[in-house]
């Protein structure tokens, strides 16, 4: 279901994939984009946007008319690999040697792949393994047998040398080293090894291994220094062997050039091969991407198309080598939606400085799922709606769309759990949450915590916070600002050695890919609702939710000296967040009198603090604000009290984002601020025109306080 997904324009046979790859999942042949310098292309979208499922959707589309290889960085299998060898192996190597291995058991045009570049270096590294042995070593060597195969290419070799000759002379070598004692990078076993890797070339393979390991950093051109230095590197670990490490990625991308360049490539290669790194954001994605960045920054090319991940929405802070973010010129990019991709040219720096390696990439923004695309999602989960179904599948339709804001995991997860659900019309969204998934015990809102926070942690989250990162950022749903969220995160820290900031909290969100929105520390409305949901379920009666909403409104009582000071972006006076605060923990008659003191004589000022303090979710019980704001619950006091009291219901209904509002909270409206507009106070002539901006945007379900992550939650029709 790629096209329900977002995904067809990019995968179609004239779509962005078949012109990177130079050749369509029919097979037909394709325009290449880009020329020989290739950009690192970067898939970029937080939890849940399909990075992954595209990144297969390529290879299931395109694998079979060109080489094309999925990897995953964040798969456990490569360290587990690495640590039996770590003399020898490292996360790096094993991945590589995977890639290397799929690659050489490729059948479509062309054949499989050889890799004496890369065996070469592998070989070398191999010396330390175990003790430095003979023994071991010949078992590290005689696991890539299998990677040159029976044929040279290119002059490297002829015939069965790699796998025959040579492997036979490194046998022969270590052999008559066995039983003895070596200090391996101090004697024998490096040198006669790389001795043993030259003999057997041909001329032309000769000047090929010193064009390549001729180039390593310390080898002054000299190919057998080359290889003892990448050896020595990553023995000695650290910086060393991540040089060792980017060279033997570039070892792997030279073969698969290689395959493709000379007379009998250019008659049996098609496309380009490609490699793609799901996880990307991982330390170890991050290497390898830095290693191909940094290469053809420096002028190195080869056709091997690299797609990755990011979760951040900038490719990564890696890309920007420590320099301010503002300071380094964005990477290109683009979006599904706009059809054709940019014409990516790599910049050129006038000043002769070092340009970024953010002048390698090509940002793909992941799609958010259109409401056409919800639809059809929902309706492939549900049976068909009778007369008397319509209403609920319409009401379904439109909290799916709310709590995913488009989010492609998300409208899958909430479109398996609401087959077997109804809604009420006036239902607030997060009773969909409660709903359990097809075959399970647990609700929907407990698969998606699990799913899009705890098994996607922010990467560089400290290992001591692993176990409650869930349950903080549960507590900090109500936050607006930093402020308010170092006032939760020090209540909830008590006691612990290790502690986080908001500032630290903010940053790893980010780099986890969760948007930032000005009103709320939490800055995604569909996590933010998982949270909230959370939040009032951790205790009996919601008694953890108002916990939390008690201590910021204790906070703003404190800070309460003048009544006009700013509280940051969410609130225009300290004042009014903590009258927010008070709304939602149950005091309601208090916010209402502050109201009804505060309107005479303020009317612009008082009704942007109105939406302010109703910005607020509402607590998982039966609903009572529509009755109340029609005026249905008898009210005590003087109109203009009675009055507010109602508009703040109606506000709250409308701000709150998880119900619908439509043409009778939009009439409801207009109708008290047009009574407040007759009444006798100063100023209150000017509500009429707020009476008619209000009604028209509930009409249209669109936010009356505008933000980051409520513009988009207006009807997805």
């Amino acid at each position: 279901m790629s096209d329900d997904l977002g995904f067809e324009r990019l995968l179609s046979e004239e779509g962005f994939f078949a012109r990177l790859l130079g050749r369509s999942p029919s097979g037909a042949g394709r325009e290449p984009l880009y020329g020989t310098d290739l950009p690192v292309v970067l898939l970029t979208g937080g939890p849940g946007m399909g990075k992954g499922r595209l990144l297969r959707a390529v290879r299931d589309r395109f694998a079979t008319k060109v080489p094309v290889i999925y990897l995953d960085c964040g798969s456990p299998v490569h360290a587990d690999r690495a640590e039996s060898e770590p003399g020898a192996r490292s996360v790096a190597t094993e991945l590589l040697v995977e890639a290397a291995q799929r690659l050489s058991t490729w059948q479509g045009t062309g054949g499989s792949f050889t890799f004496p570049r890369l065996f070469a270096g592998l070989a070398v590294i191999a010396t330390g393994a175990g003790d430095g042995t003979p023994e071991a070593i010949q078992q590290e060597v005689d696991r890539y047998a299998e990677l040159p195969q029976k044929k040279g290419f290119k002059g490297l070799a002829t015939g069965d040398f790699w796998r025959g000759a040579l492997l036979g002379a490194i046998r022969n070598l270590l052999t008559t080293l066995s039983g003895q004692t070596l200090n391996v990078f101090g004697a024998a076993v490096v040198n006669a090894l790389v001795d043993t890797l030259f003999s057997g070339l041909a001329p032309r393979g000769r000047a090929e291994m010193a064009r390549l390991y001729g180039a390593y950093p310390g080898a002054a051109g000299q190919p057998e220094h080359g290889l003892r230095e990448l050896a020595a590197d990553f023995k000695a670990g650290g910086e060393g062997r991540e040089v060792a490490e980017r060279f033997l990625f570039r070892a792997l991308r030279e073969d698969l050039e290689a395959a493709y360049t000379g007379a009998v490539g250019w008659l049996r290669r098609v496309g380009r091969p490609a490699v793609l790194l799901d996880r990307a954001e991982t330390p170890l994605g991050e290497h390898l991407l830095r290693a191909v960045l940094t290469d053809r920054r420096a002028g190195q090319r080869d056709r091997v198309v690299i797609v990755g991940t990011a979760r951040r929405a900038n490719g990564g802070s890696f890309l920007y080598e420590g320099l301010p973010v503002p300071e380094v010129p964005p990477p290109a990019e683009f979006r599904a939606v706009d059809g054709t991709p940019p014409a990516w040219t790599r910049r050129t720096d006038a000043t002769g400085g070092r340009p970024p390696l953010t002048d390698g990439v090509l940002l793909l923004r992941m799609p958010l799922l259109t409401g056409d695309q919800i639809r059809r999602w929902l309706e492939g989960a549900q049976p068909p709606a009778g007369p008397q179904g319509s209403a609920n599948r319409r009401r379904v339709e439109a909290a799916v769309a709310r709590l995913s804001g488009g989010r492609p995991h998300m409208v899958i997860r909430l479109a398996e759990a609401a087959a077997a659900a109804r809604m009420q019309p006036d239902a607030n969204d997060r009773a969909l949450l409660d709903a359990g998934q097809n075959s399970a015990e647990q609700s929907v809102a407990e698969v998606l915590l699990r799913e899009l926070v705890r098994d996607q942690l922010p990467v560089r989250l400290p290992a001591e916070h692993h176990d409650h990162w869930l349950d903080l950022l549960t507590h900090l749903s109500v936050a607006h600002d930093a402020e308010c969220a170092d006032v939760l995160l020090r209540h909830h820290q008590r006691g612990r050695v290790h502690r986080l900031t908001a500032h630290h909290v903010a940053e790893l969100l980010i780099d986890t890919g969760w948007p930032e929105c000005e009103r709320h520390f939490i800055g995604d409305f569909g996590l933010r609702q998982l949270l909230v949901h959370r939040l009032y379920g951790l205790e009996p009666d919601g008694a953890a939710w108002y916990a939390d909403h008690h201590v910021l409104h204790n906070h703003y009582t404190g800070r309460v000296v003048d009544e006009t000071a700013s509280s940051g972006a969410a609130f225009h006076s300290v004042v009014a967040h903590r009258m927010n605060h008070r709304l939602v923990s149950g005091g309601v008659d208090d916010v209402v009198r502050h109201l009804a003191a505060t309107l005479p004589g303020r009317p612009r000022e008082w009704c942007a603090e109105l939406l302010e303090i109703a910005q607020a979710p509402y607590p998982a019980r039966a609903d009572a604000r529509l009755d109340r704001a029609q005026g249905l619950v008898e009210l005590d006091g003087p109109a203009l009290r009675r009055t507010v009291d109602q508009l703040l219901h109606a506000v709250w209904l409308c701000e709150e984002r998880t119900r619908p509002t439509g043409r009778e909270t939009a009439r409801t409206l207009a109708k008290l601020l047009d009574l407040l507009s007759i009444m006798e106070f100063e100023g209150a002539g000017q509500l009429g025109r707020t009476a008619t901006e209000w009604s028209g945007l509930a009409e249209n379900d669109q936010p009356l306080l505008r933000c980051t992550c409520t513009e988009q939650l207006g009807r997805r029709r």
